[in-house]
């Protein structure tokens, strides 16, 4: 029973019942803005790092405290009286000679680091989106062909299955009909659940889980004929535009301004106080009020701060080699991604739409005859130009998708080719 309803949900998408509204391409990638758990995560460090900074910050704020103690002393006499000091102090770090200052430079650059990976993931998302949404439309299209090849198929083995009752042909040629007409079946009812499936990869794609689209709209690929830079001007854009590569090189400066931090550990700490005080026993040593400036001068404090600058030059040598991986990378992915559209632009759209003008041809001159019975190919040829116009829009889908990965690469934007309106 589900089946049969999924199965009549699916007609209904595929012959656009009236009164659906059908999901328009830029409807589904404005769910890129929606708290998608990959956004969400993004976002929660992106929280994380603007805490620290504000955390880094904070070592040079004002702060005040109650300074107490509960004591007695011993008088000359060998009597007892009770020495209880309550203080309320005020200081404030005036100088630490850089470990403030590189503290939050640090945390600025882990920043720009969590931002550029945001945007990355936005760009990923987006990508994804539109993936999901091409498939679903992938998906009707070859239910469509396998269907009509299905059905060619079961018309030939139901006519030789009333001639072989008729004594007309053979067991064999029969059978093999009819198993031509299952693998078809087979092929009709997996790409129905394809359907299904692609349907519910987009709702998670756009975070809307049980909210699975019925019909989806065809786009209107314009930017398909956009111009794209050559390979060598375009690398150099890359290499400064792509989030992941703003991310390895903010993550390089926070670890210089980390190291700047740990060696100023080293270096005086000046800070100035004010004191109230009440004493339960007066001395000339006391005072009620009082203020003046503290300094701390480290002379020796182990191997802690080399050991705090030895992790911290490792994780830099690493982060480096993460960046040039990352820059040999996208080099390779950049060129083929290059070719990849230049292929679809050239042979690829134009074998796709011969293809389709061949099959329009054959699907003409199908019906001619089928108007004058001479022949019965009407139901092949038909299934065969669905089969041809699902090629031109896989290659339309395929392009646009590596011209969103283009952008992706390029921080969202390409740079002006020269001579292009």
């Amino acid at each position: 029973m589900k089946r049969a309803a999924w199965s009549a949900v699916l007609a209904c998408a595929l012959s656009g019942a009236a009164g659906a509204e059908a999901l328009t391409l830029d409807e589904a990638l404005a769910a890129v803005t929606a708290a998608h758990p990959d956004r969400r995560m993004a976002e929660s460090d992106l929280a994380l790092s603007r805490a620290d900074r504000d955390q880094a910050a904070s070592r040079q704020d004002f702060s005040l405290f109650l300074d107490g103690s509960l004591r007695s002393g011993r008088r000359p006499d060998d009597g007892w009286e009770p020495d209880n000091i309550g203080r309320i102090v005020a200081r404030k770090p005036l100088l630490d000679f850089g470990r403030t200052a590189q503290a939050v430079a640090a945390a600025d650059q882990e920043v720009v680091a969590r931002q550029a990976d945001l945007l990355n993931i936005e760009s990923l998302r987006r990508i994804d989106i539109m993936a999901r949404y091409f498939d679903v439309l992938l998906a009707d299209q070859q239910y469509v062909a396998d269907n009509e090849f299905m059905t060619v198929a079961y018309l030939d083995w139901d006519k030789a299955r009333e001639r072989f009752e008729l004594g007309i042909g053979s067991r064999p040629d029969l059978l093999r009909l009819e198993a031509f007409y299952q693998d078809w079946r087979e092929r009709r009812n997996a790409s129905l659940q394809r359907m299904r499936s692609a349907r519910q990869k987009l709702a998670h794609a756009m975070y809307r889980p049980g909210k699975l689209p019925t019909t989806l709209a065809e786009p209107v690929l314009q930017g398909n004929a956009r111009p794209v830079p050559e390979y060598d001007s375009l690398l150099s854009w890359v290499m400064q535009k792509n989030p992941r590569v703003q991310a390895l090189q903010a993550q390089l400066a926070a670890t210089d301004a980390r190291l700047a931090a740990i060696r100023a550990e080293r270096n005086p700490v000046l800070d100035a106080e004010i004191a109230g005080g009440a004493f339960s026993r007066d001395a000339v040593t006391r005072d009620r009020v009082s203020a003046g400036l503290i300094f701390n001068i480290p002379l020796y404090q182990g191997g802690r701060v080399d050991a705090r600058v030895a992790r911290e030059l490792a994780q830099k040598e690493r982060r480096a080699a993460e960046l040039e991986k990352l820059k040999l990378d996208l080099s390779d992915t950049l060129l083929a991604t290059l070719q990849e559209i230049d292929w679809l632009r050239g042979s690829g759209r134009a074998a796709a739409e011969k293809q389709v003008e061949y099959r329009d041809w054959v699907l003409e001159r199908a019906r001619a005859e089928y108007e004058l019975e001479l022949k019965t190919n009407l139901g092949s040829s038909m299934a065969e130009t669905q089969a041809a116009q699902l090629r031109r829009k896989q290659v339309e889908y395929r392009l646009a998708l590596a011209l969103a990965r283009l952008e992706a690469l390029s921080g969202g934007s390409l740079p002006l080719v020269e001579g292009a309106r």
